[in-house]
C-alpha cells in the first residue's frame, strides 16, 4: 500500500542517511500509523478472546510489547535490510492462562477441539498428529509425544500463529515451568509501548489460584513501514 504525501513530507532524512529520532516520532505517530497499530492489536485480542471463551483455559495475564525504530545509514557491509525503511513498527504480544493440572489432558482436546471448528483462529486441531500424541501422553496411553527418552512435552507450535507452551507436570527432577514477562521498561509513546494487563498480575500468582499455567505467544507483528522510497506497508 502506498502511503500518503503526508507521511512522505515528514520523511527527513536522505536516502543514504538514518532515520532521525524526530522522524521517527512523527511517523510513529502519524494517523496512518495509529490505525496500523490498532487494527494489529485489536485483532490479536480477539483471538485471545476466542481462546478464552472457546477452551478450558483461563486467561490471567496479557503483555503487549509495542516499538518503532528507525532505519540506519547505507550499509554496505553486514547488510540486514534496516537501512532500506525509515521507520519499522513491531508489535509482540503474550498471554497467559490459568488451567488445572490435574486435568492436562481435557484440557488440551479441549483446546484441539475448539480448533477443529471452521474458521476458528485456533491452529491447533485433532488434525495435528503430534497434539493428539501429547493428548495420548497426559492420558497416559502413549510414551513421550516425540520419541523414548525425550520426556514430558511442554508446547506445540505452528509457524503462522505462534506457540502454546505450558509448565510441566510429569517430569520427574527438574520441571520447566513458565517464566515471568520481563517488567515493563519505561514506556515512550508512540515510539514504545509496554503494557501488562492487568497490572497487578503474574505468572506466579496465576499459577497459585489454578494450578498450572499456559502460555499464548504470538508471533512479532511487523505492522506499519515505511521504506526510504517512499512506499509505505501496513498490515
Amino acid at each position: 500500500m502506498v502511503g500518503s504525501m503526508a507521511l512522505l513530507a515528514v520523511s527527513a532524512c536522505s536516502q543514504d542517511g538514518a532515520t532521525s529520532a524526530k522522524t521517527v516520532r512523527e511517523l510513529a505517530g502519524s494517523a496512518e500509523a495509529v490505525r496500523a497499530r490498532t487494527r494489529a492489536e485489536q485483532q490479536i485480542r480477539e483471538t485471545i478472546a476466542h481462546w478464552d471463551a472457546r477452551t478450558p483455559l483461563t486467561l490471567g495475564l496479557v503483555t503487549v510489547d509495542d516499538f518503532c525504530k528507525g532505519g540506519r545509514a547505507e550499509e554496505l557491509f553486514f547488510q540486514d535490510g534496516d537501512d532500506r525503511y525509515e521507520i519499522r513498527c513491531m508489535m509482540f504480544v503474550n498471554a497467559y492462562f490459568g488451567a488445572d493440572p490435574r486435568h492436562v489432558s481435557a484440557t488440551l482436546d479441549g483446546i484441539l477441539t475448539a480448533g477443529d471448528a471452521a474458521g476458528s483462529p485456533i491452529p491447533f486441531g485433532h488434525d495435528f498428529f503430534y497434539a493428539t500424541r501429547v493428548v495420548d501422553y497426559y492420558r497416559g496411553r502413549t510414551g513421550d509425544p516425540a520419541g523414548p527418552g525425550t520426556g514430558e512435552p511442554k508446547e506445540l507450535f505452528d509457524a503462522g500463529s505462534g506457540t502454546l507452551s505450558w509448565d510441566q507436570v510429569r517430569q520427574r527432577g527438574r520441571r520447566e515451568l513458565v517464566g515471568e514477562p520481563p517488567a515493563c521498561s519505561p514506556g515512550d509513546p508512540p515510539v514504545q509501548r509496554c503494557l501488562r494487563e492487568p497490572a497487578p498480575a503474574t505468572v506466579a500468582k496465576l499459577r497459585r489460584r489454578y494450578g498450572m499455567v499456559f502460555k499464548l505467544s504470538f508471533p512479532s507483528q511487523d505492522y506499519f513501514t515505511v521504506y526510504k522510497d517512499g512506499q509505505t506497508v501496513s498490515g
